[in-house]
């Protein structure tokens, strides 16, 4: 089972973690990964005794496809599922949006509904791009006429459709997936590089090195516009930079590895000719 880097959580989350094999043919290409309810209201209070947001990013930086599931009826984003989905950030090609239960409102309160949904999620996401959204009642129950008329039960039925053949999709796109994945760590460990090579060429070499590397950890998002200019980098592809000061308080950047030029030249080759040349040998999934 390739689970094994969730070791780093603790015992607390390995004991609420659990696996179910089934003969499937089905699953012989697909996991499915069912993440617990997030927390809201009074709930939110009470911690968990695990990163759950941790879990979740390291799940999001592995898996194909990620459904975001909301209720017509409990379209609130709360503090934690905010978190969850900021987690998510730099993956947004492989979230798609699931509005289940949609046969419980009728035409008129289903368009409220969506517009509602789509304005939260705007404010979380941050995004300009609209997010696919799949509106239907996704269960083995038929679906209520009454409530959606005719017009909404052929809308479920052609986004259920949608939703399966996007579900179809990942075996058949999988290997183009782990290609842009290592693409996009590849870029991330270069940019990682130019980072760590620049903290440690601006500290000093004798005297005040603690005050140098307290102000440089304050400091940091102008040291990645620094960078950035430097060497002609996208801002697109720095890491978040409250996260990456959290872990710079942890290290000595006094430490820390000189930049290797060679080894950036490297990676650029990888990624200008290795990776397309390795692309010609496989079939376009998209034909």
């Amino acid at each position: 089972m390739p689970f094994s880097g969730l070791t780093k959580f603790g015992s607390a989350f390995l004991s609420k973690f659990e696996c179910s094999q089934m003969p499937n043919p089905l699953l012989q290409h697909i996991t499915f990964v069912d993440t617990p309810g997030v927390l809201s209201g009074e709930k939110q209070r009470t911690q968990r005794s695990y990163d759950f947001t941790g879990v979740t990013e390291w799940f999001a930086a592995k898996c194909d496809l990620i459904l975001l599931l909301f209720d017509p009826h409990k379209l609130d984003i709360s503090d934690e599922f905010k978190r969850v989905i900021g987690s998510l950030r730099g993956h947004d090609d492989k979230i798609r949006v699931v509005l289940n239960k949609a046969d419980q409102v009728d035409t008129q309160q289903l368009m409220r509904v969506y517009g509602a949904l789509m304005w939260s999620l705007g404010k979380v996401l941050n995004t300009p791009e609209v997010m696919r959204v799949y509106i239907g009642s996704f269960n083995d129950k038929p679906i209520n006429d009454r409530a959606v008329g005719p017009i909404g039960k052929e809308l479920f039925e052609r986004e259920q459709e949608d939703l399966l053949s996007d579900l179809k999709d990942i075996p058949r796109k999988a290997c183009d997936r782990r290609i842009n994945e290592f693409v996009k760590r590849a870029r991330a460990a270069k940019i990682h590089a130019y980072i760590i090579g620049h903290l440690r060429k601006e500290m000093p070499a004798m005297m005040g090195k603690v005050k140098v590397q307290q102000r440089l950890i304050d400091n940091l998002e102008d040291e990645f516009a620094k960078i950035q200019r430097e060497h002609h980098l996208p801002a697109g592809d720095f890491p978040n930079v409250e996260h990456f000061r959290d872990v710079l308080t942890g290290y000595n950047f006094d430490k820390f590895e000189k930049l290797k030029p060679k080894m950036i030249q490297a990676v650029d080759d990888m990624l200008g000719y290795d990776i397309p040349n390795l692309l010609k040998k496989f079939r376009n999934p998209y034909d």
